[in-house]
Order: structure tokens, then C-alpha cells, then sequence
């Protein structure tokens, strides 16, 4: 006699799919100019839904500026993002930034105070959500007013997701 039992305790699921659909894309792409000054910003994020109230995700944050005869920076860095959505239309977030700044200050403006130095910050904030786009504040919990590139430790954002 000849018997044949196939018996499997866990069901491993080896469809990517299911995980991509999980995935959203989004992030910020900002400009600016005058006389004599320039800005661009580029930041891609991309966050893992794991139900309708946690997602998670990572960014990336290249930015440029410079004035005339004054200054050049260069700001490069990635952050971990957290979002939760305790009610519909409600989002909370926490973000930790860590970003390389490089600036540098022209002798004619002031004396030369070149800088190069990495930046945390952490983030926490709130959100409306609308649709793919969250209107909020964010909070810096590690703001220093002297190395931080933000002027304040409040700051609003705009994210989109798609």
C-alpha cells in the first residue's frame, strides 16, 4: 500500500503584485528666482500602505540655492517617514530628516563661515487629507536655530501621494 499526504502550515504567498499595489508614490518639486537668486528643490517619497491607518515609507531631498555674490548651498539627505490616520480625514505624522548641508558664504558678504555638516530633524505633524493631498504643520523636535535650513521649527507642508 501506498499513501501520499501533503500538508502545509503556512501560506506563502509569492505574488508581488499584492505588494506594489500597496505602494504609493509622491513627493515635492519646488523654484524659485530673482535677481540674481535661485532655488530648486527635488523630493521624491514613497510610502507602504499597510492598512487604511498605518503607512510607511522613505524620501529622498536634493536642494540648490544660491545668490549672486552672496551664497551657494547644497542640501542632500533621506528621511523614514511614519503616517497614521486615526479617523477619515485626519492624518499624524512623524518624519526623521537627516540631511548633509553644504553652504558657501562669499568673502565680500561677510567673512567666510563655510559650513559642512549634517542636520537631523524630527518631525511631527498634522493633516487634513483631501483626496491623494494632505494640507498640515509640522513640528522640528530637534530644531537648532543656528544649523537648521528652515527658519522655524513650525512649518507647513502640502504632500501628495498617488
Amino acid at each position: 500500500m501506498f499513501s501520499f499526504f501533503m500538508t502545509n502550515a503556512q501560506n506563502f504567498n509569492t505574488d508581488s503584485s499584492h505588494f506594489w499595489s500597496n505602494v504609493q508614490y509622491g513627493g515635492g518639486i519646488g523654484l524659485s528666482f530673482g535677481d540674481g537668486f535661485f532655488s530648486g528643490v527635488l523630493a521624491p517619497n514613497a510610502i507602504y500602505r499597510f492598512n487604511n491607518y498605518v503607512a510607511s515609507g522613505v524620501g529622498l531631498n536634493f536642494s540648490y540655492s544660491s545668490q549672486e555674490d552672496v551664497f551657494q548651498s547644497t542640501v542632500v539627505g533621506g528621511s523614514i517617514i511614519g503616517l497614521f490616520n486615526p479617523i477619515p480625514g485626519i492624518q499624524l505624522s512623524t518624519e526623521f530628516e537627516e540631511l548633509y548641508v553644504n553652504r558657501d558664504i562669499d568673502d565680500g558678504f561677510i567673512s567666510s563661515i563655510d559650513d559642512n555638516y549634517w542636520y537631523p530633524a524630527l518631525f511631527l505633524g498634522v493633516g487634513y487629507i483631501s483626496g491623494n493631498i494632505t494640507f498640515g504643520i509640522r513640528y522640528d523636535v530637534l530644531f537648532d536655530r543656528d544649523t537648521s535650513i528652515y527658519n522655524e521649527a513650525w512649518l507647513p507642508f502640502v504632500r501628495f501621494f498617488f
